[in-house]
């Protein structure tokens, strides 16, 4: 949807309070006065509910979904990968590469002599490192 006046058409008694926000009467719940705080902002449809309904239960009330409330797909293009590796993990992953890059390359600044096994380490490092910032890309 991404359109707020979609939106704004199935709520009743919609009351604009300002430049693009508007309060109604929450569809979740049986509400006397409006409760239903709608925002719309860079693309959003932001919603909160004074009488305490979750914004799932007010979507549900609607027939929509929480992807209506977006223009587009958050994540600036990425689509989701799922992977049998934790996130957590994944970090753990990446901060013991750059551990291994910096004690490396501290040898090279105090000007140390830096083997050939080395080298080629640093390069694997750098190597996971780009894997894991690609890593879910479209």
């Amino acid at each position: 949807m991404g359109n707020v006046v979609t939106l704004l058409d199935r709520l009743e008694r919609v009351r604009q309070t300002a430049p693009g926000r508007w309060i109604a009467r929450c569809p979740a719940h049986q509400d006397r006065s409006p409760s239903l705080s709608v925002r719309e902002l860079d693309g959003r449809i932001l919603l909160h509910d004074f009488g305490g309904c979750e914004v799932g239960a007010v979507l549900t009330a609607l027939g929509l979904e929480m992807s209506d409330l977006f223009e587009k797909p958050l994540g600036g293009g990425f689509r989701q990968v799922r992977s049998g590796i934790p996130a957590t993990d994944r970090l753990q992953i990446i901060d013991h590469e750059v551990t291994v890059s910096c004690l490396i390359l501290r040898d090279v600044l105090n000007e140390r002599a830096v083997d050939e096994c080395q080298w080629k380490r640093l390069a694997e490092a750098a190597a996971r490192i780009g894997r894991a910032r690609d890593y879910g890309q479209a």
